[in-house]
């Protein structure tokens, strides 16, 4: 049966410069798939290899981002000589580029993409512009991003975003594809995207490996609560401090793990308004974080924007930590009101000490959420059948 099929599988995925989430559900996958006996190969670019570029190369990047012809010939190569099952892809922004669909459905081998962010209906990929959310290029098409120079404030990498975006649109490439979305709100969003067939969209959210140590009952807990995360208006960090400046002298510790262009902001903040139980740690090895957020009484994500998947989600419930986020997008479809943690609106300090103080009014949450979604076995089940669907229907 297709179901049980040790399927040879090649990933795709070109890396960021600065690495991220997406780079480690790419490792967390290829492991889990090889440990149950799976085939896989890599195909991989870095962006890191765009400074190294000559000038020529540079004024042919447009193109190789619209089209990348190593690719296209790499990939087929590649399909053939190993005898791929499925290609399943992570990211093609910038050196990879669309051209590794065209590969595999010219050789007849069916395509995954996982939908890690909004790029596809959203040139800047998040859906946030000017310090709120904004969903203009749905309602009125790619002119407003170019418009507003979504894509890194350029107005010009932003036409080039657009061009690709429109020309594999009109060459009809996406209604080719299967679609790994991590929430039933990417599924929504992704949706609204025309090309794209409902039949062809899978969920499968990410996971992380439960931890070997005993969960941390929370009357052993000290009374403390973890951001992890950038420190920019994005992420809500000045939302946080000022929801812990209103706590005032009953305030619980807090502590900050993560660097950003907000660093300096948030010690002058937290200077001025003698913010003594918050702690700015930094740069924290995942390995720490992780331990932080065990003994934690809970994760605090205020978000200002819809969010990929937070993987720092997954690591609390993990450690059976709940976890209190924004009300917007997949923090909202992931976070369950007294189940497994409490929401807020994104932009009201007001509104997050009321879940604060919720949350200091309950008992532990969260464990059981962990091993029904988000643990290695419950997600390689889910990761299986999607791959016997998309074999079947090639």
């Amino acid at each position: 049966m297709d179901s049980d099929k040790k399927y040879r599988i090649l990933q795709v995925h070109n890396y960021y410069q600065i690495p991220g989430g997406e780079d480690a559900v790419v490792a967390n996958e290829k492991q889990l798939l090889e440990e149950h006996g799976h085939k896989v190969f890599q195909y991989t670019r870095n962006n890191n290899e765009l400074k190294h570029l000559s000038v020529f190369q540079k004024l042919l990047l447009p193109f190789a981002t619209l089209f990348n012809i190593k690719t296209y010939r790499d990939i087929r190569h590649i399909i053939k000589k190993q005898d791929i099952d499925i290609v399943h892809v992570h990211n093609t922004l910038s050196l990879i580029s669309p051209a590794v669909y065209y590969a595999a459905i010219s050789v007849n081998t069916p395509v995954v993409q996982t939908i890690h962010n909004f790029r596809l209906l959203c040139p800047d990929a998040t859906f946030y512009r000017d310090g709120h959310i904004c969903e203009d290029c749905i309602a009125h098409g790619f002119r407003c991003a170019i418009h507003h120079g979504c894509y890194r404030e350029s107005k010009l990498q932003t036409l080039a975003c657009v061009i690709n975006l429109c020309l594999h649109r009109k060459l009809g490439i996406y209604r080719k594809l299967n679609y790994i979305c991590l929430t039933e709100f990417n599924k929504k969003k992704l949706l609204e995207f025309k090309q794209v067939r409902e039949k062809n969209i899978y969920i499968k959210p990410n996971f992380v490996e439960k931890t070997r140590d005993r969960i941390i009952p929370y009357k052993e807990r000290p009374d403390q609560y973890i951001f992890v995360g950038r420190l920019e208006k994005l992420k809500g960090i000045d939302v946080l401090l000022r929801a812990w400046d209103l706590l005032g002298e009953s305030a619980p510790k807090l502590i900050i793990c993560g660097t950003g262009p907000m660093e300096n902001w948030c010690r002058e903040f937290i200077k001025h308004n003698k913010l003594k139980r918050v702690e700015l740690k930094g740069f924290v090895e995942n390995k720490e974080t992780r331990r932080l957020i065990s003994y934690s009484r809970a994760l605090i994500l205020p978000t200002q924007c819809y969010e990929g998947f937070p993987m720092t989600i997954a690591e609390a419930y993990s450690v059976g930590t709940p976890v209190i986020g924004s009300d917007i997008g997949n923090v909202d479809s992931i976070v369950e009101e007294g189940k497994t943690g409490w929401k807020f609106r994104p932009d009201s300090p007001g509104s997050l000490l009321s879940a604060i103080n919720r949350c200091m009014e309950t008992r532990e949450l969260a464990n059981d959420e962990f091993y029904k979604k988000y643990d290695s076995h419950t997600n390689y089940d889910l990761l299986q059948k999607i791959y016997a669907f998309v074999y079947r229907g090639k």
